[in-house]
């Protein structure tokens, strides 16, 4: 197996208008260990008490987790490995509990072939409820020996 095997699609590879979903119902397991891994303790996450004492009358998975499957999308799927992450900006519209599957979707939105750089739609949704919305700007390797 070449390293070229390895990646996903290469800038030539894109257009406007491509997408591409990950998928992931959260589950107490993925809470505790997002919690372990990050040191966002925060009991609105970890403690039901806490979390029914909230506007969110009950525990909330961490806004990061949700954004994180984006990151998943574009690390495995579109473009896929070798791209490099440049800047996202999110906004996080709804709460996501245990239970609920979280469906992350990036959309190719605009082409900066002098850079080669990619901009994206990034959207998470619980069902038809949007959790979070954003955008990114994406590093994507060229076609070995082609230069545009």
């Amino acid at each position: 197996m070449s390293i070229q095997e390895l990646h996903g699609y290469t800038f030539e590879d894109l257009h406007v208008g491509q997408t591409a979903v990950f998928g992931k119902t959260v589950t107490e397991a993925d809470i505790l260990m997002y919690a372990a891994v990050s040191g966002d303790t925060n009991p609105v996450h970890l403690n039901e008490e806490f979390g029914q004492a909230t506007m969110f009358k009950g525990r909330i998975g961490h806004g990061m987790l949700s954004a994180a499957f984006i990151s998943a999308v574009f690390g495995t799927k579109l473009p896929g490995p070798g791209c490099i992450y440049l800047h996202q900006n999110l906004k996080f519209k709804a709460p996501v509990r245990i239970g609920d599957t979280v469906l992350a979707r990036v959309t190719v939105t605009e082409l900066f072939p002098e850079k080669k750089r990619a901009a994206f739609k990034t959207v998470c949704t619980v069902g038809e409820t949007v959790v979070v919305d954003g955008d990114a700007m994406l590093m994507v390797p060229g076609r070995p020996g082609l230069t545009i």
